[in-house]
């Protein structure tokens, strides 16, 4: 018991996020963080922070554009999933996603992979990433039907 606040005065920092998971011939598309960023080298869906006027779907497709340099339909949500960092704690809803222009291209991360879903649980994923992998990699997307 080392803290130095008073009971009750320690704000924690929420961070709410998005994440994709891009489907493309039945596989998954994984992002590993770069160097230099918090959870450097863990494996993510990609995508990032909401801003305050955007919904969900709206932040997810903004970031996709400005991290993969590609364009995606957000389609069907996956889950939501909490994890509480020494940073903060990050609330991730990911979703499932279709590429429907350009090719993903490396600009923060430091690989990506297309994975088939029963692939995915090998890689060292983020703790807050776990739950939505744990779900796709059940998932078959060999025959994808667009409502």
């Amino acid at each position: 018991m080392t803290q130095s606040n008073a009971p009750g005065t320690e704000q924690v920092r929420r961070i709410n996020v998005v994440g994709a998971a891009i489907v493309r011939d039945g596989r998954v598309l994984c992002a590993q963080r770069g160097a230099g960023k918090s959870l450097a080298g863990y494996w993510e869906f990609p995508g990032g922070k909401i801003e305050p006027h955007e919904t969900p779907r709206q932040a997810l497709h903004r970031e996709i554009e400005e991290e993969l340099l590609c364009e995606v339909e957000v389609a069907d949500e996956v889950c939501t999933s909490e994890y509480a960092y020494d940073f903060g704690i990050v609330r991730l809803t990911t979703f499932i996603c279709h590429l429907t222009d350009g090719t993903p291209r490396l600009t923060e991360h430091t690989d990506i992979r297309w994975q088939t879903p029963a692939d995915m649980p090998a890689l060292d994923w983020a703790p807050v990433d776990r739950e939505a992998v744990g779900i796709i990699s059940a998932m078959r997307f060999d025959t994808i039907t667009k409502e």
